[in-house]
């Protein structure tokens, strides 16, 4: 595995933006607009005017259509942020097809972006390995898409630090938030940080899975490399890289969804209906 990464998919940044567009739209399919009303960003409704209101409101065209003043509403920012926890380690860029799970992660994280964006819902990003790269939540398409460009071209042969990222987004945030984390849960004691975050906040977790990891289990006597630290290991094929009945007993004890993405299956559809029952776009999470 090389240090860096050119190019995740044979997709240019124009083809990126339109396929993390199209994702969005089919996430947030059906899901209903922002409840509030304010001084937004994207324009509502008009309606009449009320003594007190600002005269830089005044929708003119609607005025002169009328005869009667009205000003403009638009569709408030919700006050519950979106932190999406991508995981950036070595072993989210090693697998068995041509499309790795850190690929389909940064198509998730885009499709979820913009979907929150598209509900109003600021939207920030932090990057769960060795590397510092944090971008606040913003409510500007322009910096989630600067942001997931630079994490396409970003260097990944680092290990996994979703514990103690979790450690410190559950010390720094003083209000509820949707945390979304998209990783492939190698690391020991992300789940007990996971549980921390669940405690105050509203988390779910997409995790990535590469064929391998399901066709390991019978294939017998097996030698194996740790992609982070470069360790050899040598482990039999009814063993498991990850427990997975155990992991989702612990989630869901603590209130914590989870998601299963596999690399080589197609999920747009099933990711759909899971964010449409758990109502990530609607009038409110958990």
């Amino acid at each position: 595995m090389q240090g860096q990464l050119d190019a995740l998919q044979p997709l240019d940044s124009r083809q990126f933006h339109v396929a993390i567009k199209r994702l969005a739209d089919s996430l947030s399919f059906g899901a209903d607009r922002s409840p509030f009303l304010g001084s937004g960003i994207e324009y509502a409704q008009s309606r009449l005017y009320v003594p007190g209101d600002p005269i830089r409101s005044i929708d003119w065209r609607v005025t002169a259509r009328t005869q009667r003043v009205h000003v403009k509403e638009y569709e408030a920012p919700k006050q519950m942020p979106c932190w999406l926890l991508v995981d950036t380690s070595a072993s989210m860029v090693t697998g068995s097809t041509a499309r790795t799970k850190y690929a389909t992660a940064l198509h998730v994280a885009g499709g979820l972006a913009y979907a929150f964006l598209d509900r109003v819902s600021p939207c920030g990003v932090i990057g769960v390995g060795e590397r510092e790269l944090r971008v606040e939540p913003t409510l500007s398409r322009q910096q989630a898409l600067q942001w997931l460009l630079e994490l396409r071209t970003f260097r990944y042969d680092e290990a996994t630090s979703i514990a103690r990222r979790c450690r410190e987004l559950a010390a720094r945030l003083t209000n509820r938030a949707i945390i979304v984390a998209l990783t492939d849960l190698h690391e020991t004691g992300a789940v007990a940080s996971l549980k921390l975050l669940g405690q105050r906040h509203d988390v779910i977790v997409l995790r990535l899975r590469d064929p391998a990891e399901r066709q390991i289990l019978g294939a017998g006597i097996v030698r194996l490399r740790e992609a982070e630290t470069g360790r050899t290991f040598v482990t039999h094929g009814r063993a498991r890289l990850l427990d997975e009945e155990s992991v989702e007993q612990e989630l869901r004890r603590a209130g914590i969804d989870r998601f299963t993405i596999d690399t080589d299956q197609p999920f747009a559809q099933k990711l759909r209906h899971f964010c449409r029952f758990r109502g990530m776009f609607g009038r409110g999470a958990r």
